[in-house]
């Protein structure tokens, strides 16, 4: 049976990082990332387990220890916050609404903004370059108009910004 949360609404910033601020519903929410999909709340206990101790296999007690904490605590707070959905029959837990907004803050996968920002640099090196050569006369750039070079670059640059904000 799926237990289905009434939130709707997004959360805020603060409600993000409390999520993250635990070890265990960071390693949840990145292994959902990891599988792409639906995973069973054992594999996750399992891998979580294994990420705590240096000793293979992993103790048994130690095993139920991280299920059981996953059981009460976390992933009834996961759920809450629409960041997964739990299917407490089949001990199964997927991606919920608010899950992709918790995944941004988590490292390599917040790469939109980084992507972005590496098309700006490159844009403007570009332009950099192509009015350096321009004023060293080189036989190719020095018929094009330095003041052009950089309003198209940085029209280029501000499409691009564009862009990304109504994208």
């Amino acid at each position: 049976m799926s237990v289905q949360t009434n939130r709707t609404d997004s959360l805020a910033e603060s409600e993000v990082f409390h999520i993250l601020g635990n070890d265990r519903r960071r390693a949840i929410v990145q292994l959902l990332a990891d599988e792409a999909g639906q995973v069973d709340v054992s594999d996750v206990a399992s891998e979580i387990a294994a990420s705590e101790t240096d000793t293979t296999p992993v103790p048994n007690n130690l095993y139920k220890s991280v299920y059981v904490s996953l059981q009460q605590t976390h992933l009834p707070q996961l759920q809450e916050d629409a960041v997964i959905e739990y299917d407490s029959d089949a001990k199964t837990i997927k991606p919920g609404p608010n899950y992709d907004a918790v995944l941004q803050y988590i490292d390599g996968h917040g790469n939109s903004q980084s992507t972005t920002l590496q098309l700006h640099l490159g844009l403007c090196v570009f332009g950099l370059a192509v009015i350096a050569l321009a004023g060293l006369e080189i036989p190719v750039f020095s018929s094009l108009d330095p003041v052009l070079s950089s309003v198209l670059v940085l029209l280029a640059v501000a499409a691009s910004s564009l862009y990304r904000l109504l994208g």
